[in-house]
């Protein structure tokens, strides 16, 4: 998978290309993925995207689907592109997962609003609280969504203190959902890599 810092249709793989790397390269694609992952408390996860996680995921739907035809490379590519990082920022889909079914609902009706009440903290710098579900409202007045796309926008202070080490946490503070995690040194060195 070539990486170019800005996907089209000419720079994915056909069915077949993308079928025979996907064999030999699916598990540093996973390695990736978790590297990249950080849960928040027991109940909020977020995947932090990338361009080789956002390429993967348009190639995936392109196999599981068999679509080949430009028009729905395009839609793929449409729908899937503005979550990779655009090098002031870090994007990620947060999920909020409850495995039983009642409790998923009622606190789903708990935590309305609980996506912008996300933040991340770099150290000696005041919080950047995350920009929400920019596509569409992903809540109502009964509950919110278990999944949400979120945008952390970053001055380029913090992004150099980022990149020089400063320690970062992944934090929550909805009244429902008090919780802050240190982001790992390696999963930190992986972010950072998004600025450019």
């Amino acid at each position: 998978m070539q990486l170019t810092g800005h996907i089209t249709a000419d720079s994915l793989m056909s069915l077949e290309a993308y079928t025979k790397w996907r064999k030999v390269h699916k598990p540093e694609i996973m390695a990736h993925r978790k590297l990249r992952s950080v849960h928040l408390g027991e109940h909020i996860h977020l995947q932090f995207e990338s361009e080789t996680t956002i390429r993967y995921q348009i190639q995936e739907m392109l196999r599981i689907e068999k679509i080949f035809e430009e028009e729905g490379i395009a839609h793929e590519i449409e729908a899937y592109a503005p979550l990779m990082p655009d090098g002031s920022n870090w994007k990620a889909t947060m999920m909020i997962e409850y495995p039983d079914e009642n409790e998923r609902r009622r606190e789903l009706a708990r935590l309305i609003g609980v996506e912008d009440r996300m933040f991340v903290e770099v150290e000696g710098r005041t919080r950047v609280y995350a920009i929400a579900d920019e596509d569409l409202d992903r809540e109502n007045e009964q509950k919110t969504s278990a999944v949400h796309f979120v945008r952390f926008e970053f001055t380029p202070a913090m992004r150099a203190a980022i990149q020089a080490g400063a320690a970062v946490k992944l934090g929550c503070d909805h009244t429902h959902y008090p919780a802050h995690v240190q982001i790992p040194p390696e999963t930190l060195a992986s972010l950072a890599g998004d600025f450019r």
